[in-house]
């Protein structure tokens, strides 16, 4: 490991947990020193060992009882067990980065406040539909004062880990707080479907805005913009459809992954392994000057 990359662990090894080691291996500023599973030789186990990572079952514990230190540790597993993650991570100084649905963590949106990302040791990415409506929402508020905002998200089954469906409350009460929280909005609701249509169709959002004043040029560049900076975290963000009548705007978008590990139609992976791999690299650059200094 080179003397200015942060090593990391990766909680989780199912298949959100090995796209970030993916990630993780192609960052010249992250090292994936170990991922952490809950059953041995586990089909995500013998994966991650496969892409050439040093693995081992039995949760928190087995990474705590690790010779290794680490910088940085993922939590990809589900919401429930979250909490005990931090509370036995937070004394190590290891930075803990929520891809479960909680928001104990400072709420990081990589296209809204990424650059905040650094200040904080304990992350919450809120939820995969929150990372992708998000960004479109709270450039809206910029120009407009709503009154309520939903969001609709919907995943294929196939995409759907038993976490997630176990956590689906999370994911919705999570997903709202933070809409409120980036669009300064008193009543917003958010939903989750889960399909099971063949073919697994496209992860997609669905967001509704009411305020007053709409008007259909000015949402339509706003909107445009917002994706754009997006695809710079997720190049397969695409707004499919953007239409103002009277004071209500609805924007749908959807996101393909555009990487060979995950399939195409898990865009749900896509959104928040990428802020996940954003957020990491924050922390990474902002201790680079004092890593160097370490290895003179």
């Amino acid at each position: 490991m080179a003397p200015t990359t942060v090593n990391t662990a990766v909680l989780g090894s199912g298949l959100l947990g090995l796209d970030l080691v993916e990630r993780i291996q192609n960052s010249p500023n992250l090292n994936c020193g170990l991922v952490v599973g809950r059953t041995p030789n586990s089909r995500g186990l013998t994966q991650a060992a496969e892409l050439g990572c040093v693995t081992t079952a039995g949760g928190v514990a087995a990474l705590l009882g690790s010779e290794q230190t680490f910088g940085i540790v993922f939590d990809a597993t589900n919401a429930f067990e979250h909490p005990e993650h931090w509370a036995r991570l937070a004394g190590t100084g290891a930075t803990l980065i929520d891809l479960t649905p909680t928001s104990a963590g400072a709420l990081i949106v990589p296209a809204v406040n990424g650059d905040q990302a650094a200040r904080h040791q304990h992350i919450s990415l809120v939820s995969c539909g929150g990372q992708a409506a998000i960004p479109l929402l709270h450039a809206l508020t910029r120009h407009y004062r709503p009154e309520y905002v939903e969001m609709v998200a919907t995943a294929a089954s196939v995409s759907v880990g038993r976490a997630s469906r176990l956590n689906l409350d999370e994911y919705v009460e999570t997903t709202q707080g933070a809409i409120r929280q980036f669009t300064h909005t008193a009543t917003a609701k958010a939903m989750l479907n889960i399909s099971a249509a063949a073919p697994p169709p496209p992860f997609r959002i669905a967001v509704t805005m009411i305020a007053p004043g709409m008007e259909q040029d000015l949402v339509g560049d706003v909107v445009e913009s917002a994706a754009a900076d997006l695809r710079v975290f997720v190049p397969g963000y695409r707004v499919t459809s953007c239409t103002v009548t009277g004071d209500t705007v609805r924007v749908i978008a959807e996101v393909s992954v555009t990487r060979s590990r995950v399939p195409v139609h898990a865009g749900n992976l896509e959104v928040i392994s990428a802020a996940a791999l954003h957020a990491a690299e924050q922390h990474a650059l902002a201790k680079a000057p004092a890593l160097k200094e370490s290895s003179r």
